[in-house]
């Protein structure tokens, strides 16, 4: 077994299932919680992880396959997608994928899943098909407000990783979006993302 992502919330590691590379995923004790506290919260947060993974390929988002859950020690093991990172994609390729992801997210969105950590890491392109990963932090919502928080990390995401064509990204990543969620519910979370980021301006002058 390799060691290939250390997170805050967990660990990555590259292992074999049925003589197939696949993904372990382990959630870490947190010291500064009371143990049984921890260990029901991580239970939690596996199973959920599990589960939102499965929900999300039910809807036809390209996830991970998950092939065991083991909630004695919160590990989830599942398929290994073979690919690159959105993240190292250049020009073209990375615009078209944020458009793609802009749909998945609208996707997601529709059926009431909120990614919570959406970043050009957390998908994968393969045969110029995009892979949704990681939904360590995913939860079930439907309110306007967690959908706009999902967007604002995205756009941030891209003001910091891909500061040169952050513009350029972003409004591909909203066109995806808004063909699949619609144009009076993409006005609503475009008008709270405002709300949201002007908070963060108001704070910053404080």
């Amino acid at each position: 077994m390799k060691l290939i992502k250390k997170g805050a919330e967990g660990d990555i590691y590259l292992t074999k299932f049925d003589n197939v590379p696949a993904i372990l995923k382990t959630r870490k004790t947190k010291p500064y919680r009371h143990p049984t506290l921890d260990n029901k919260i991580r239970k939690q947060r596996t199973i959920r992880e599990a589960s939102i993974l499965s929900e999300a390929k039910s809807i036809g988002i390209r996830t991970p396959l998950v092939y065991q859950v083991n909630t004695s020690d919160c590990t989830i093991l599942m398929q290994q997608i073979d690919g690159v990172i959105v993240r190292d994609l250049k020009d073209a390729k990375l615009k078209s994928a944020c458009a793609e992801i802009g749909k998945i997210t609208a996707t997601l969105h529709k059926n009431g899943i909120v990614h919570g950590d959406l970043t050009t890491s957390n998908f994968i392109s393969k045969n110029n098909k995009i892979y949704a990963i990681d939904f360590g932090l995913a939860q079930k919502s439907i309110r306007v407000e967690d959908h706009a928080v999902d967007l604002r990390l995205y756009k941030e995401i891209l003001g910091s990783a891909h500061v040169k064509i952050m513009q350029e990204l972003w409004n591909a990543f909203l066109k995806g979006y808004k063909s699949v969620i619609g144009t009076d519910r993409f006005n609503k979370i475009l008008a709270q993302l405002s709300i949201i980021e002007g908070r963060g301006r108001y704070a910053r002058m404080e």
